[in-house]
């Protein structure tokens, strides 16, 4: 579907970036030959292929062996995409789950007036705020990719932001989903689509291992993206996170052998992520949505089910905040 791709190929000097044209600039198809389309589970209109190249041209970027250098910036790129992809995928589950419970009666009331399902819709909408809040910051710091601090938050902050939001991303629309019941099942209600659709983005541009993976990287090789994660969530001023942050900075100070960092990766992933979310939420939210994501997901033992916010939270404000109105 494409007209020019990036591709990696051995060279003399070691794996090297190519640019790939499907056309010739004499206007005849490049020898590229697709070998089969790939079936998969969902994204089907974003044909996927495994290829051949034989006798292809494809003209070298960057400097022979250094492929991989060389292509990251473009993972850096569509790895954001995947962020606000994700973050895309919840706001549509949101905004189809509080529609049809705002029309949809039972037991005397409408849906979205029944206290059980006040809460999922609350909850399915922090987590999409959250999500939203971090995809646009993270858009922000690649707009500034010139300023250092920028730059260092990106390194640190858009592995985890990948790792996270895209993993919750499923578990959100599957939710979303279940609030239409048996309709949100059926293809005609566009739910399955979503459904379908949300794990690609963890999948694509490195799954969840290889992102976290990248941010023991660049805890190792850019120290200063650190105190930039440090810096941002200081920002907010809100000691609720003062704690949680002193826990990852002593994680990070204790990593020694490599196996046992890897295996601490995706935790550390998870609760940078998480971290960056509740400080951009105290600074730019309503405080209902504010508070109810620091009680459930910073200082609070984790459920792993949405829809268990605490009794104090204002579920009614959050979901008006984000309901579809017209």
């Amino acid at each position: 579907m494409n007209d020019v791709f990036l591709v990696l190929a051995q060279a003399p000097g070691g794996l090297t970036c190519f640019l790939l044209p499907r056309v010739l600039p004499g206007g005849e198809r490049n020898r590229v030959t697709l070998v089969r389309l790939k079936d998969k589970l969902g994204n089907r209109s974003n044909a996927s292929s495994e290829l051949e190249l034989h006798d292809a041209v494809g003209w070298r970027l960057g400097d022979e062996g250094a492929g991989v250098r060389t292509i990251i910036e473009m993972v850096a790129a569509t790895r954001l995409d995947c962020v606000l992809g994700s973050a895309s995928l919840m706001r549509r589950g949101v905004a189809e789950a509080t529609w049809h419970a705002a029309h949809r009666s039972a037991f005397g009331r409408t849906l979205v007036d029944q206290p059980a399902m006040t809460a999922v819709l609350a909850d399915l909408a922090v987590e999409s705020e959250a999500a939203t809040m971090l995809a646009l910051r993270l858009a922000a710091a690649v707009e500034h990719a010139d300023d250092p601090a920028e730059a260092a938050l990106r390194r640190i902050a858009l592995p985890a932001a990948k790792f996270w939001v895209c993993k919750r991303t499923p578990t959100h629309v599957a939710e979303a989903l279940e609030v239409l019941g048996g309709n949100g099942y059926v293809e005609e209600s566009g739910m399955p689509l979503l459904f379908r659709e949300s794990p690609l983005n963890s999948i694509w541009e490195g799954s969840g291992n290889v992102n976290a993976l990248d941010l023991l990287r660049a805890l190792m090789r850019t120290p200063e993206s650190l105190d930039a994660w440090r810096d941002e969530v200081d920002a907010a001023g809100d000691e609720r996170l003062l704690a949680p942050t002193d826990e990852v900075l002593k994680a990070i100070a204790g990593l020694g052998d490599p196996d046992a960092a890897a295996a601490q990766a995706r935790w550390l992933a998870s609760r940078v992520a998480v971290l960056l979310q509740a400080s951009l939420l105290v600074r730019h939210s309503d405080p209902a949505v504010a508070d109810a994501f620091v009680a459930t997901r910073v200082t609070g033992e984790p459920t792993g089910v949405l829809g268990m916010l605490p009794a104090t939270t204002d579920v009614r404000a959050v979901v008006e905040r984000a309901s579809v109105t017209c």
